[in-house]
């Protein structure tokens, strides 16, 4: 049994909880607010300087086969040790058992069936052009964001310049001729001669180099992915007896011929039948990829290693994470791409720092797409309201709420061929092809958990898979958790300095007063975090004047008072010698513009009316120091009513230049030119009325 304590949620079918779409998303938005009922992250924010670093650690084709997951038999200490700090996810699936699906999944927050990526080919950026990355969502809130080794896969895996502040450093990929190389090789060489060990020392690198910046390090591993080559050392820890034979080679009874994928291991040099293979052949590819696990747990321990000599740990947030598992003979099968659950299951193991319960394994099911919700919850970032997972931070404080009903995952296995499968406390449920037509499967891991006979035509089992199959269908949403007893979370902006939820004024004054200083404070005026406050920090927090962590807040009153509006003026003239054409300086400029506009008196005044000597025409500027019904009358030398300007409720603000003060065409109330003269006016604005003169110069 894995160590700590094992935790297991209860079936929930008779609990289902109907969601709109509108109830959704304000439920993902919702869903880390819980957590904070028991008071995790008040206590650690008061605690940390400042928001959490994310050290985000992914590894490719690993299943969870590790000493924390219950496999004494398997050397994983750095990894076991990061489990003893944090919360292990003993159910979490992924969405799509294949690289880059699964992947793109969990840097977007979304299913497969949103981002459109259902093989490795396709670039999620080509079809959800606008769609913001996790990594993009931390840069936006100002992290300096690092990618070392193989984290996205494909094309962005090369590039992806929104999501990364510097570019993204990966080796070149190498092309392997299968049929000339065998599937397993233990090299007498030191783990940095190799691709993974030279990644390891890349993240040690940057670690170094980004210590002093907030950041979000993402640091991908190759390995165990095939072939299984490692540094010989690694081999040596294991032997064949170390390891069990798989219960059956066979798919389970019953189980549609779809639900295979024999063609996972051939074309190697060392391999020429498709799988099942012999037991010694089984054996030996087992031992094979538990060394490169422990050779990846080494990589691991060094980069954990650095950042605690880097004194980082303590502020640092730790996600681990494989984009999928995979099969060692199982059902006759290798590697991954099938809907079983040695292909679908994933380790994950997540450690806030100073959390409140270490050393758990937790049953709660969990999904690879909650990871973006999660971190943004951890780091107290706002949650995208478009992101189709949620937070796993609730189970991270309580382990033993009940959490989702269902876990959801698919595969294709041809251009109309899709197989969807819901995997709950106790039973997996698939179906392949349009409403099951292409085959159907059942199992049930309490009475059969190797999966060896699909139990869904038996009889009995009728109603059973009449309801499972209304619960895949009715889809993800309908498998949230209730969240009760939620509570409003304030959110961190990046350009909100001094955290009151909403980009004001006083933003832009605590910029202002840290310019060029050496150690500004607070640290959050640095807006760009390139270590010096200037006007673009200043202009970036205009950029963004108004926004909110409350959709619903009024909107941010655009009136300066009097006392700032020289200091309006200063900014704008520096900010218009800087301009560089950029849509930050354009936005930048025209909220100083505004708000240089708009300054809020401190009485309510009338001033001097400017009429233009060739023109009847006149214009009378006035200020108000709070909102009011302004009137104004106008009367001839003979105290006779000319005309009477209604001009209604005014807010409070300057009217003084010409697109804003009362306006008076010099016509009397039945539309004919006055005569040129003197004549008088009332003003008149709530309690407060005067009365001048004007003269009228044709």
């Amino acid at each position: 049994m894995p160590k700590g304590s094992n935790i297991q949620t209860k079936e929930q079918a008779s609990q289902k909880q109907h969601f709109t779409r509108r109830d959704f998303l304000s439920t993902s938005l919702r869903a880390g607010a819980a957590a904070f009922t028991t008071g995790l992250l008040p206590k650690l924010r008061a605690e940390a300087d400042s928001p959490y670093n994310v050290l985000f650690i992914a590894v490719d084709d690993l299943r969870p086969l590790l000493g924390c997951y219950g496999h004494p038999e398997i050397h994983s200490p750095n990894i076991d040790k990061l489990a003893e700090r944090g919360t292990l996810f003993n159910r979490a699936d992924c969405q799509f058992p294949v690289c880059n699906p699964s992947r793109a999944s969990v840097l977007t927050g979304l299913r497969p069936d949103t981002t459109g990526v259902q093989d490795n080919p396709t670039d999620f950026r080509e079809v959800l052009p606008g769609v913001v990355t996790l990594p993009q969502h931390f840069k936006d809130y100002g992290y300096h964001t690092r990618s070392v080794g193989k984290v996205a896969h494909g094309d962005a895996a090369w590039k992806d310049e929104l999501s990364w502040s510097a570019p993204i450093w990966r080796e070149p990929w190498r092309y392997i001729h299968k049929t000339k190389s065998p599937s397993w090789q233990a090299l007498d060489v030191d783990d940095d001669e190799l691709e993974d060990g030279r990644i390891a020392n890349a993240a040690i690198e940057v670690l170094t180099e980004i210590k002093d910046k907030q950041f979000f390090l993402a640091v991908g591993f190759n390995k165990p992915h095939l072939p299984f080559y490692a540094p010989s050392k690694y081999f040596d820890l294991y032997t064949t007896q170390d390891f069990k034979l798989p219960l059956d080679s066979n798919l389970p009874r019953n189980a549609p011929s779809i639900t295979s994928n024999p063609k996972g291991m051939k074309a190697y040099q060392d391999i020429s039948n498709y799988p099942p293979f012999s037991d010694e052949k089984t054996l030996e590819l087992t031992l094979a990829y538990a060394a490169n696990v422990s050779y990846i747990d080494a990589l691991v321990g060094r980069v954990l290693d650095q950042l605690d000599a880097l004194n980082l740990t303590e502020n640092t947030a730790i996600v681990f994470w494989s984009d999928h598992g995979f099969h060692l003979g199982e059902h006759g099968l290798w590697r991954k791409n099938t809907l079983f659950e040695d292909s679908v299951r994933s380790p994950l193991i997540v450690s806030v720092p100073q959390q409140t319960h270490t050393d758990v394994v937790t049953d709660a099911l969990v999904e690879l797409v909650d990871i973006y919700p999660t971190l943004c919850d951890i780091c107290q970032l706002s949650i995208p309201s478009e992101l189709e997972g949620i937070s796993m931070l609730p189970v991270i404080e309580d382990p033993i709420r009940l959490w989702k009903t269902a876990a959801f995952s698919q595969l294709k296995r041809s251009t109309n061929i899709d197989g969807h499968s819901m995997r709950t406390t106790q039973y997996r449920y698939t179906e392949w092809g349009q409403n099951g037509e292409r085959g159907r499967e059942l199992y049930d891991y309490h009475a059969d958990p190797n999966e060896t006979v699909n139990i869904v035509d038996i009889p009995e089992n009728e109603e059973l898979v009449s309801n499972l199959s209304e619960r895949l269908h009715a889809g993800w949403r309908e498998a949230l958790p209730e969240m009760q007893e939620q509570i409003s979370v304030p959110q961190m902006l990046p350009w909100d300095i001094d955290d009151n939820g909403t980009v004001d004024i006083q933003d832009l004054i605590l910029v202002a007063n840290n310019f060029d200083v050496a150690s500004p404070k607070p640290l959050k005026v640095d807006v760009n975090k390139d270590g010096r406050v200037d006007i673009i920090d200043l202009l970036l927090v205009a950029a963004h004047f108004g926004e909110s962590v409350n959709p619903a807040a009024p909107p941010v009153s655009t009136h300066l008072r009097a006392e700032h509006a020289t200091l309006a003026d200063e900014w704008l003239t520096e900010a218009r010698f800087a301009d560089d054409g950029s849509d930050v300086f354009r936005q930048g400029i025209a909220t100083l513009e505004r708000l240089t506009n708009t300054t809020l008196p401190t009485e309510t005044v009338l001033l001097p009316n400017y009429p233009n000597p060739f023109n009847p025409e006149t214009w009378i500027p006035y200020d108000l120091a709070e909102d009011a019904d302004v009137d104004i009358h106008i009367y001839n030398l003979k105290g006779e009513s000319i005309r009477q300007l209604s001009l209604g409720l005014q807010t409070a603000g300057t009217y003084r230049i010409q697109s804003r003060a009362a306006y008076w065409d010099g016509r009397n109330a039945v539309g004919e030119p006055v005569a040129s003269g003197i004549y008088f006016y009332t003003f008149q604005a709530g309690q407060f009325r005067i009365t001048r003169q004007m003269a009228i110069v044709k």
